[in-house]
């Protein structure tokens, strides 16, 4: 049996905070829920953005710091605890979406960016 994910019914555009203030990244009906996509942001650095079922996004840092990679947006998706996670696609570790801290090791962790949905305007529409 396959799962159908169904897109948020929010639409907008996702913006995140870097130090420059916040940045736009994608429009929100780009992203599926348990999905990440990778956002190269202005300084050089990337992001691993994602939607829960719930339509709340969050944003890591995409690179695995075990592996030094930039995977983190094609890990898969879960919760432990009632805790949102991404595993990484190569060795597995979970990191928590809402905080960074790597579940599996908690010395270890990413980068958390602080993130929102703002409406779309009619003019854009």
């Amino acid at each position: 049996m396959t799962e159908t994910l169904e897109r948020p019914l929010t639409t907008g555009t996702l913006e995140l905070r870097t130090d420059r203030g916040w940045l736009a990244v994608c429009a929100s009906s780009a992203l599926v829920p348990g999905r990440g996509v990778a956002v190269l942001l202005p300084d050089g650095t990337q992001a691993a953005v994602f939607l829960d079922r719930t339509g709340r996004p969050y944003a890591i840092g995409n690179r695995d710091p075990f592996t030094g990679a930039c995977v983190l947006s094609r890990g898969l998706t879960g919760s432990a605890d009632g805790r949102p996670y991404v595993a990484s696609p190569l060795l597995k570790q979970r990191f928590d979406l809402a905080t960074g801290t790597c579940l599996d090791d908690p010395a270890r962790s990413v980068p958390v960016y602080e993130t929102r949905l703002t409406p779309q305007t009619a003019a854009a529409a």
